[in-house]
């Protein structure tokens, strides 16, 4: 389960091993985030060096793990647990080692609370939204295409997929037969980096991402669909039912449902617009 977990403000890319019970960090945005560091590749890289030549080997319990990089494409970076973690910040001179370290214990603490009471999770993503100016009626479409998110991937598990790289093909055939774009051509109209593309689509765009997914959850269960070729036969056949429908609707409105505008800057640039005139 990959995540995006904020220190600060600042954006830490995470995976939750669900076997292990751990979380793991990417080591560069942690990095970026101690140092301050424009390059923080090349920062990581030379305290690796330094510390070697000390006896000490720093990425030795770190994992290679393919997370979403700032170009919207899945690239291997440096992962590591929070024990491992701490080695690597002992390491490192920042003021922010101490505050960081007690934020690394938080994290780990609201997971095991979310273990015992999975409707903590959901109560925490939906406070983070609010927070951020989210409305309630995007905020409920929002948590709904995460569960069904997450009924998907659990379906695929238990039909043969296993890489996180196949994952990524599949959702990208939905996302191509739903809105004739792979999930990075999507952000590039939509300018984002870092961000969550569905953090930034419409009303209408997160109900066809909804049912293009669901549908390939259905499809797949009736089917018994097994394997990566199966069930991406059944993710292009997913995604054609929502893109089908939302044809028919731009057809009917005469409006593109698609669009390179984020739901929240558009909607808090209206209520600014508005104040202005009062």
């Amino acid at each position: 389960m990959s995540n995006i977990k904020l220190f600060q403000d600042k954006k830490i890319r995470t995976t939750y091993n669900k076997e292990e019970q751990k979380w793991y960090f990417s080591v560069v945005d942690i990095i970026e985030i101690l140092t301050e560091s424009v390059k923080p590749r090349d920062y990581w890289y030379r305290l690796k060096k330094r510390e070697k030549v000390n006896g000490i080997e720093l990425s030795t319990n770190c994992r290679q793990f393919k997370l979403l990089a700032p170009d919207g494409k899945m690239r291997k970076t440096e992962i590591a647990d929070t024990e491992t973690l701490l080695r690597i910040i002992q390491s490192v001179p920042s003021p922010k080692a101490e505050p960081f370290k007690r934020w690394l214990a938080k994290v780990g603490y609201e997971r095991l609370q979310e273990i015992e009471d999975p409707e903590l999770a959901s109560k925490r993503a939906r406070e983070i939204y609010k927070s951020k100016g989210y409305p309630e009626d995007w905020i409920e479409k929002r948590m709904r295409s995460i569960a069904i998110r997450e009924e998907l991937t659990d379906e695929w598990k238990e039909r043969g997929i296993k890489e996180h790289r196949d994952y990524a093909i599949l959702t990208a055939e939905i996302s191509k037969a739903t809105f004739g774009l792979t999930p990075s051509e999507y952000r590039k109209i939509k300018d984002l980096k870092r961000e969550n593309l569905r953090d930034h689509m419409s009303d209408l765009e997160l109900i066809f991402s909804m049912l293009g997914e669901a549908s390939t959850t259905e499809i797949a269960r009736n089917t018994d669909a097994q394997g990566f070729i199966e069930n991406k036969n059944v993710a292009r056949k997913g995604g054609k039912i929502a893109g089908d429908a939302r044809k028919a609707l731009e057809l009917e409105s005469g409006k593109e449902i698609i669009t390179n505008k984020n739901y929240l800057t558009e909607n808090n640039q209206l209520k600014i617009d508005i104040k202005k005139k009062k």
